[in-house]
């Protein structure tokens, strides 16, 4: 803990804030092994809780040196009250390898240093009660259910994994439960089967790399509908099966025109389907598990409700921005959930049309606003290292992360903007990105140099308060912009409009107040324009800050 302290403290101050080398999380990264696939086979039944797991890892070893192999799983602990995981056995071809628990960590000893290149298949295979990151237990209806929900590092309560988003892998899920039950995981259906004694075995083959939070166990008693297709690829409801016809009808808009929309803006979807599925382990909103989105039970109602319909488009934004192009650290997390909800927002001008954008962004600037007001003004949404891998994300990586993305927008122009997210992507598609990838993506799109953008809005903490104190001296108008917050320094553009007394409004100036410089004075010229009743800051919603406006000295 000290070590973890006083690497924050020097990350503090370095003074190259956008450098991708200057944050991590504390996950153990080993870059020299990378898993390629995982095969878990997972056994779930109506008399217990208990889960039976054998689970084969694929892992190709990339740098010399290596004899073990480390995998994430919540053993059973006396604090977990017999809850987790017992490791059996583990093996590697017929021999069986000698392991060790650290941790929650299972450490296995290959037995040989594997050399650089090649590839090794272990199988592990356990049980128990999962102690986090599944849930069994009653639905609203007290059915019995087995819902998966691993954000952000709680997959490894019931499965062996490298439970971090630095390492992504492809995934086959063979379930096998009780025939009354159906059953659903990532990517797209390779069997299913009755397998003898009351039991039936699907098998769910996802061919896409995909970060661990997105995996996804569903066994209910449920009902299935394609919706429709899209390019190929179905498009389905999964709701409990008392909920057929509402779940059916609030489930059907808008995922198709949102899948093509985004194909058309950002690049091509990377799954082979795509299952909207209500879960009863996620109770808020939604979580965006890869070609399968899970929702609250609270968004069946038959009403087809407003606030349902943004949640599905926000998880349907994930699956290009955090699922396909993901974060390498969990500082970076605003790379998924700030790009899902202005990417949300994009969708709804879209579809919606401009007043319900302006809406959405009006309402999330207040979001920002408050939060550093009454919360935490120093808080940067690029941290220099996070401690509690369950504990990285917040409200502001959603709302202050959408708003950076509108002001990058608005500054660098829609055509610069979206050629560059649109090479970024393409680059990162199943890979992992940071921060500083999507800044040279956008610098290389508009020719702009965005360092001190970035420094200011990600990696410190506040935001900009302007002020603007105004007079009107016959046909010249007066004004002093200043920013007034008592930390942190900004360099702003900020646009004036003037409102005259016929209610008429003057075209608009953009004002710059340097980096450093506290106060800018002004004149605007009104000769014929009548008096002047109003300044206006920002009248077209393009900067996050707080604006006061007074007139007279």
């Amino acid at each position: 803990m000290i070590q973890h302290l006083f690497r924050f403290l020097i990350l503090v101050l370095l003074v190259a804030p956008a450098s991708a080398q200057d944050y991590t999380d504390s996950y153990p990264k080993n870059p020299g092994i990378d898993i390629q696939g995982y095969v878990f086979e997972i056994t779930v039944n109506d008399e217990n809780d208990i889960v039976q797991g054998r689970t084969t890892v694929d892992a190709r070893y990339v740098a010399p040196g290596q004899s073990q192999l480390r995998l994430d799983l919540l053993g059973k602990t006396p604090e977990r009250d017999g809850r987790g995981m017992d490791v059996h056995r583990v093996l590697h071809g017929e021999d069986e390898l000698s392991l060790a628990y650290a941790e929650d960590a299972l450490v296995i000893d290959l037995g040989m240093d594997v050399p650089a290149g090649q590839r090794v298949t272990v199988v592990v295979e356990y049980s128990g009660t999962p102690a986090d990151g599944m849930d069994i237990g009653p639905n609203k209806y007290g059915d019995r259910t087995f819902f998966s929900d691993n954000w952000s590092s709680r997959v490894r309560g019931w499965l062996p994994v490298v439970d971090h988003p630095y390492d992504k892998a492809t995934t086959e899920m063979v379930i096998t439960h009780p025939a009354h039950y159906q059953s659903t995981s990532n990517g797209v259906l390779k069997e299913s089967s009755n397998v003898g004694n009351g039991m039936r075995m699907t098998h769910w083959v996802n061919d896409v790399p995909t970060a661990t939070w997105l995996y996804f166990i569903g066994v209910a008693e449920m009902a299935m509908e394609v919706v429709d297709t899209w390019n190929g690829i179905p498009v389905e409801t999964w709701v409990y099966w008392q909920d057929r016809d509402k779940g059916f009808h609030d489930f059907a808009e808008p995922s198709k025109a949102v899948l093509a929309y985004y194909d058309d803006l950002i690049g091509p979807y990377v799954n082979k389907r795509l299952g909207n599925i209500v879960s009863n382990a996620t109770p808020g909103g939604g979580m965006e598990a890869a070609s399968i989105p899970a929702y609250s039970d609270k968004s069946v109602s038959g009403n087809r409700e407003k606030r349902w319909q943004h949640v599905i488009i926000h998880e349907i934004a994930h699956q290009w921005f955090g699922n396909a192009v993901t974060e390498y650290h969990w500082n970076d997390v605003w790379l998924s959930e700030g790009f899902a909800t202005y990417y949300t927002l994009l969708f709804r001008e879209h579809h919606y049309g401009h007043d319900d954008f302006m809406a959405g962004l009006q309402q999330s600037r207040q979001s920002v606003l408050r939060f550093y007001a009454d919360t935490d003004y120093d808080f940067a949404l690029v941290r220099p290292y996070i401690e509690d891998l369950n504990n990285v994300s917040g409200g502001m990586m959603y709302q202050k992360g959408a708003w950076i993305l509108h002001m990058l927008r608005r500054n660098l122009g829609e055509d610069a903007y979206h050629e560059g997210i649109r090479t970024y992507y393409a680059e990162f598609i199943n890979k992992n990105a940071q921060t500083a990838d999507l800044r040279r993506h956008l610098e290389e799109a508009s020719g702009e140099d965005l360092e001190q953008f970035f420094a200011q809005w990600l990696f410190q903490g506040g935001v900009p308060t302007v002020a603007a104190q105004w007079d009107q001296d016959g046909s010249e108008v007066d004004i002093t912009l200043q920013q007034t917050q008592e930390t942190y320094d900004y360099a702003l553009d900020v646009d004036v409009q003037l409102r005259f007394e016929d209610d008429s409004l003057s075209d608009i100036v953009t004002v710059s107040i340097p980096l450093g410089k506290k106060a800018v004075d002004m004149q605007i010229d009104v000769a014929d324009q009548g008096p002047v009743v109003d300044v206006i800051l920002d009248p077209n919603v393009r900067l996050l800050a707080n604006f006061n406006v007074t007139q007279g000295n």
